[in-house]
């Protein structure tokens, strides 16, 4: 992929002219043109989630088409993201700690996320978990389609000792899908986002230092579930990861395997096997062709590298610009099935959908 260089704007004509940059002038972009990283907005972003997720089940996403079987556990984790919404709400304003000074200056000059997954969690994050198990039962006594197994999964986390209850956050912070309940997992990971989005958003995104990878969040080190093309603005046509416990997006050139980092061997695979097409950093834009926008099929597609043999997901919101990375990705399944048909395996998982099986799987 080339990335237009920013001059060429002619005066007073309508054309613009750009030069496509070479892999190697990309990586010597000035990053402080390009927002580097985007912190999250937990008062909008859950809201919007719920709101996208009912979509996708509703089959009202035409790049994302939702099996039949999937669609109720989309309305489940709509459910859950509306709570998430509400228990934000209802935080006071001191409720989450800000990051500590000495802690953040320590990030800083070493190159370390300054929220780390690792390590104690403050105390508030089982006020968190309770108020969104308040909120859930709530939801479950007004929508009686939804009441029977998730008061059956509410009672079974209201059951969870302290010491279990911290070993399942654990788990889910430490991606270990072997060890965990895959019923509990999700509403645990639920609470963790609201602590860590909230918390990620209260940083200054200048004083986030990049870390020695790029494949990793900086602002609290987990993997990313998916990437995003994102729209508008200085952030128009460049590709970020989005971080699935803290909310954050970070910006990684499109060129970039989000695994291994190598550029040689990309491809994009889609729903439609006339979709797939390798990736040209040279002569091709990837989505920059002649009336490219809203086209279903390049909405949610699959980036593989034949160096790893992996792969992650992106959504592009040229193509919809409602595309919101952790729902699409979550409703998505078709599409790993078919390129993990084709030998690919899962570069990380989604938090809101654990099948025992580790992280790797979708």
């Amino acid at each position: 992929m080339g990335l237009p260089d920013g001059s060429g704007f002619l005066d007073g004509k309508t054309s613009v002219v750009q030069r496509i940059l070479q892999p190697g002038e990309i990586e010597g972009l000035d990053h402080n043109a390009i927002p580097r990283l985007l912190l999250p907005q937990p008062g909008s972003l859950f809201t919007a989630r719920a709101v996208r997720l009912r979509e996708l089940a509703q089959g009202n996403i035409k790049g994302i088409p939702v099996d039949a079987g999937m669609q109720g556990y989309l309305v489940l984790m709509a459910a859950l993201a509306d709570a998430q919404a509400a228990v934000v709400a209802g935080l006071a304003p001191n409720a989450v700690p800000v990051a500590d000074a000495e802690v953040l200056g320590r990030a800083i000059q070493h190159r370390m996320p300054v929220l780390p997954v690792s390590g104690a969690r403050p105390p508030v994050w089982r006020t968190i978990f309770n108020s969104l198990l308040d909120e859930l039962a709530a939801t479950a006594a007004r929508q009686p389609a939804l009441a029977g197994g998730l008061t059956q999964v509410l009672a079974q986390l209201r059951a969870l000792d302290g010491d279990a209850l911290e070993a399942c956050a654990d788990a889910v912070l430490d991606e270990n899908g072997d060890n965990l309940n895959p019923m509990h997992a999700p509403f645990v990971a639920a609470a963790l986002q609201i602590l860590w989005s909230v918390s990620a958003s209260q940083l200054r995104a200048t004083r986030v230092p990049d870390l020695e990878t790029g494949t990793l969040c900086p602002v609290c080190g987990s993997h990313p579930v998916a990437s995003v093309i994102r729209i508008g603005g200085q952030a128009q046509g460049y590709r970020y990861l989005h971080c699935g416990i803290c909310e954050s997006e970070w910006h990684m050139v499109r060129v970039k395997c989000s695994t291994c980092e190598q550029n040689g061997k990309i491809a994009y695979q889609g729903l439609d096997a006339a979709d797939a097409a390798p990736f040209d950093p040279v002569t091709a834009k990837d989505d920059k062709l002649p009336n490219k926008a809203n086209d279903p099929k390049k909405v949610a597609r699959a980036e593989t590298c034949d160096d790893c043999h992996t792969y992650r997901k992106v959504f592009n919101q040229e193509h919809d610009y409602q595309v919101e990375p952790l729902a699409d990705d979550l409703a998505s399944l078709m599409l790993d099935l078919l390129v993990g048909e084709a030998g690919y395996q899962r570069a990380s998982g989604n938090p809101l959908l654990w099948l025992g099986k580790g992280a790797g799987n979708p």
